[in-house]
């Protein structure tokens, strides 16, 4: 390996440098969401131009960047194919042929989030997968915990079976183009073949080592209360003669009261009264069912004139909140199901109280599971998370709202969005035809899926109000905010500077070994910051590490893209281990624990891959 002197360090490098420190630690520790962070990072680049090089049209540039519109096409693509139903479908297909083999159904699910996410984003895949695998899990007795974890990592991994199979492979595409005209944008299926073994090694090794490794978090034969540890928070109490709630209504009794609690139910003349609760009026002699700690339970009883209903003990199911003791009516049947936060809900950042939400959705939240962390206390004044799974006591009704409803995956029950299945095989042509005019090179990727949107709306597969949900405007605006950044750091000549001193700290490190060493910086980058954050500052190091030691560039930017799509290691390194990490009852050390290995296990295979199919020389 030729010795590389790296350029000076100017101002104009520090400048950029400073930047990318401030924007890795807003990033990390999260006071503002990502992509506004992002947006802040555009702005700070025009406003110091004299420094950073990036004038106002190519700090803008992010907005009309053909992988920006490319990924917002590719969001309403997959929401048109979400609409219709496909992966409900297969995942029904799958219960009734394989929810009685613990390892045929692991294969089963494996294959259909692998296999679908090169083609519909990834996202939309897990979400439906959350509910079916509760549905595999009554069956089978296996734990959810063994599942939503490898359906997580073979969606990643199937991400990368094409280009427009995840919106950093499209990113990594747009920055590698725009580096010169000796640098070409990736093609459709360019990295195709490598993206099957990337998949079949990956699923292998869920198969075998992952499957033991996976831990059982969500025990199938507990009921949710058991779950998530509400025995001592539910507690009956009955209202006095003397009580201060009388005459009040349930939505104004504990307003006043500075107590942690929440009145699930009430009974009144053998009747068992649920949501919606909000105007009811309170009486003396009925019975209340109460979510609320001990320490709260005395401060009501002492001071509001309340009193231990000893009769009546509460037994919460996953059918039906009851209450035993005496014979009782239900008005309206209630159930208990999981509710995930999904990574791109707009509730996040908002507190049950701001959003009004018992009123507003006519449920009760009764517990929150973050990760493996229960919160039971002050759950009001808590700031919701992606991936906060929230134990919820509502109407069948109500639950298929949250279904239908791209903020909430309902994961304790196969709740069925409302699809409209007739459309699906346009749906299905339209994605078809996307990828068959990309791939044979008659449009740009940008064009056809724009064209595609257009055709999902004209067909029916998609309402106007659906295309502008389905958008997760989170990306679109980090895409659009960080595209500039990497213009910054080739302008400046800071990536230049990067990659001759990793090159001068090689030293005479074989070929091969340097592209394993940068792949793995990737990754970690990857699984602490956002994985098209890691695109950015990575792919002009790369290339240019690669040109300063007479190797491949493709290689070099195709292991950056390869591992800024593979973050294993924690969950919050990727939207789908997000997703699973409630669900699942993972704690933050479980994701290292399974995916280390296999982070490792892929570096060798993706390093030993590009070398064999393009070289590295």
């Amino acid at each position: 390996m030729p010795a590389v002197a790296p350029p000076p360090l100017s101002v104009d490098m520090l400048v950029v440098f400073g930047i990318i420190a401030l924007a890795l630690v807003l990033f990390v520790w999260e006071p503002v969401p990502i992509d506004v962070t992002a947006i802040g990072v555009m702005v700070a680049l025009i406003v110091l131009e004299p420094w950073t090089g990036v004038d106002l049209a190519q700090g803008l540039s992010g907005f009309s960047s053909s992988a920006t519109i490319a990924v917002l096409g590719m969001f309403v693509l997959s929401e048109g194919i979400r609409r219709t139903g496909l992966i409900s479908v297969i995942g029904r297909e799958i219960a009734d042929r394989y929810g009685n083999s613990s390892f045929k159904q692991l294969v089963a699910v494996l294959g259909l989030s692998g296999g679908t996410a090169g083609f519909i984003n990834n996202t939309p895949v897990v979400a439906v997968m959350i509910p079916m695998v509760s549905e595999l899990s009554d069956r089978t007795g296996v734990s959810p915990s063994k599942l939503l974890m490898p359906i997580s990592f073979a969606a990643m991994m199937g991400g990368m079976l094409t280009l427009v199979g995840t919106s950093t492979n499209l990113l990594a595409s747009d920055i590698y183009d725009s580096m010169g005209a000796e640098y070409e944008a990736f093609s459709m299926f360019e990295f195709t073949t490598l993206g099957v073994i990337v998949l079949i090694v990956g699923c292998v090794y869920l198969l075998t080592v992952g499957v033991r490794l996976t831990p059982e978090r969500v025990l199938v034969s507990e009921e949710l209360t058991e779950d998530f540890e509400m025995a001592e928070y539910l507690t009956e109490v009955v209202v006095e003669e003397d009580s201060q709630f009388i005459g009040q209504t349930v939505d104004e009794c504990l307003r006043a009261v500075d107590v942690d609690a929440d009145i699930v139910q009430f009974i009144r003349n053998k009747q068992a009264f649920t949501e919606p609760l909000a105007h009811k009026e309170i009486r003396s002699g009925d019975v209340l069912v109460l979510r609320t700690d001990r320490e709260s339970l005395v401060s009501l009883i002492e001071t509001q004139g309340l009193g231990l209903a000893p009769d009546a003990d509460v037994a919460v199911d996953d059918e039906t909140l009851a209450v035993e003791g005496e014979e009782r009516e239900e008005v309206e049947s209630q159930q208990l199901a999981e509710v995930v936060i999904t990574p791109d809900s707009s509730l996040i950042g908002e507190t049950f109280e701001t959003l009004n939400f018992r009123q507003r959705y006519n449920a009760t939240v009764l517990a929150i599971r973050r990760g493996g962390q229960m919160i039971h206390a002050r759950m009001d004044e808590r700031h919701l998370r992606g991936g906060d799974t929230l134990l919820v006591q509502a109407s069948a009704d109500t639950f298929q709202q949250f279904a239908n409803d791209r903020n909430f995956v309902v994961a304790g029950e196969f709740y069925v969005p409302e699809y409209r299945r007739s459309k699906l095989p346009i749906a299905l042509g339209i994605v078809a035809l996307v990828v068959g005019l990309a791939g044979a090179g008659l449009a740009p990727i940008a064009v056809s899926a724009l064209g595609g949107v257009v055709a999902m709306v004209a067909t029916g597969c998609l309402r106007p109000s659906e295309m502008y949900d389905a958008v997760d405007w989170n990306v679109i605006f980090l895409l659009a905010g960080l595209i500039p950044l990497g213009i910054a750091m080739e302008a400046t000549g800071g990536a230049a500077f990067l990659a001759g001193h990793v090159v001068g700290i090689a030293g005479g490190l074989d070929l091969l070994l340097l592209l394993g060493v940068l792949y793995l910086l990737t990754a970690v980058l990857t699984n602490v910051v956002s994985n098209n954050a890691s695109v950015v500052l990575m792919i002009p190091v790369a290339v240019d590490i690669a040109v300063a030691v007479g190797a491949n560039p493709f290689a070099f930017a195709l292991a950056v893209t390869f591992a800024a799509s593979t973050a294993f290691m924690t969950p919050v390194g990727y939207q789908t281990n997000l997703m699973v990490y409630g669900p699942g009852g993972y704690r933050f050390t479980d994701f290292m624990r399974v995916g280390g290995p296999l982070q490792l296990l892929l570096t060798v295979v993706t390093v030993l891959g590009i070398n064999a199919i393009w070289g590295v020389a």
